[in-house]
């Protein structure tokens, strides 16, 4: 059995991959997103989780590394993770009564011997509902201090799911981590879930 190794700080990720009973350890990737082109969001997060996965990897004998990354996307604009509370409200107030769609890009890289054998990409989308939002809302969920640390200014797992109308497609993929689809990714490197 190979090591497997999250390149990411998210600690939404980590949980996922702890219910799930894999043996893993967190690895903090140092890849500059920023080099990523922005558009079209499904390619910025397959190559910005491709290039977490890929950091952690070349610095590796043997092992798998997953890598992940998020967005949010209203129209044609990508919400990462607001700077400040008044970002986070522009971002509320922008979500509010309206779908957005949440993309997250895998990618999983197989190490032997020191050499790349396999690197596997996939990208998940799922459309959400927000219902309708008061400015009171909005500045009582921001003063909660949640929004500030992800992708879109809420949480789904947490009080932000309150916000939520409706989702269609995979609840794990706005958690951080679609899990259908990367235990698929894991099971074609000899990671299976279930022994």
């Amino acid at each position: 059995m190979y090591e497997v190794i999250l390149a990411s700080a998210s600690p939404r990720r980590e949980e996922l991959l702890r219910l799930l009973g894999l043996d893993f350890r967190v690895v903090t990737s140092e890849f500059d997103e920023s080099v990523v082109p922005r558009w079209p969001p499904e390619q910025h997060v397959v190559e910005s989780a491709t290039g977490k996965a890929a950091y952690i990897a070349s610095r590796i004998r043997d092992g798998v590394v997953i890598g992940a990354d998020t967005v949010v996307v209203v129209d044609s604009s990508i919400l990462g993770k607001p700077v400040d509370a008044k970002d986070a409200r522009r971002m509320l107030k922008l979500l509010s009564g309206r779908s957005h769609y949440v993309f997250t890009g895998l990618c999983v890289v197989q190490r032997s011997a020191g050499e790349t054998v396999r690197t596997l990409r996939d990208c998940a989308c799922t459309e959400v509902r927000f219902g309708e939002l008061s400015d009171e809302i909005i500045n009582a969920y921001v003063a909660t201090g949640e929004p500030l640390d992800k992708a879109g200014a809420y949480g789904i797992q947490e009080r932000g799911s309150v916000l939520v109308e409706c989702i269609v497609g995979d609840y794990f993929n706005v958690v951080g981590l679609p899990v259908y689809r990367l235990s698929r990714m894991l099971s074609e490197v000899g990671i299976p879930l279930f022994r």
